[in-house]
């Protein structure tokens, strides 16, 4: 059964291990959720359940939200999202999902929106080498060629300065470490992509669950 939970990043930190060895970790906030809606292949053409994560007040939310809560019976929550489900049976409309549904050793997918840099060039957001920095030279930090002469026009793809950062952003197959499920606290293996208190959604690996 394919599992979920929203969270919000907290920080880094590290642990020890048993054997002595340091540990560097992310901290999460994840949880209380709640279910909000089931959806079946029958009545939507696939199987998910809708989740909602940290409350807020009523006057936040629109009219077809706050009905939406309404139905559910759960209060006004910030965030709405899906997870796809093998098995939609399992859970409720209005059930709490903890930090508790993952373990010590699960493999999880954590996607988050990655910081924002703003406008950079080509060396911090391609990696690109720089030019001479001799006397004569012009060309210190600039793109580099465009392409050939033949064509007459820049190909869709061609890496430039631009906007850097700021984008869904997944880390695959890492490891949770340490689960507090009375703090809902999940300590991960390793960064997750976002700043602090950044919205992070936390699912089953999907590499770890082809692997089974």
């Amino acid at each position: 059964m394919s599992k979920g939970i929203l969270g919000r990043k907290v920080g880094m930190t590290q642990i020890f291990a048993e054997d002595g060895k340091v540990i560097p970790v992310t901290v999460v906030q994840a949880g209380p959720c709640f279910v909000l809606q089931k959806k079946t292949v029958a009545t939507d053409g696939y199987n998910a359940i809708q989740v909602g994560f940290e409350e807020m007040r009523d006057s936040l939310a629109n009219k077809p939200l706050l009905g939406h809560f309404k139905k559910a019976g759960v209060k006004t929550l910030r965030f709405v999202k899906e997870f796809r489900v093998d098995d939609v049976d399992s859970y409720e409309v209005g059930q709490e999902i903890k930090a508790d549904v993952f373990a010590v050793g699960d493999k999880v997918d954590v996607v988050g929106t990655s910081k924002g840099k703003g406008f950079a060039g080509m060396r911090k957001r391609h990696n690109a080498r720089r030019g001479p920095m001799g006397h004569g030279s012009k060309y210190h930090h600039r793109t580099g060629s465009m392409g050939a002469k033949g064509p007459a026009r820049v190909f869709k793809g061609r890496k430039l300065p631009g906007r850097l950062g700021g984008k869904r952003v997944t880390i695959q197959n890492l490891e949770i470490v340490r689960v507090d499920a009375d703090k809902n606290l999940i300590l991960v293996k390793g960064c997750v992509p976002g700043a602090k208190k950044s919205l992070l959604i936390i699912k089953e690996a999907v590499k770890a669950k082809a692997a089974k």
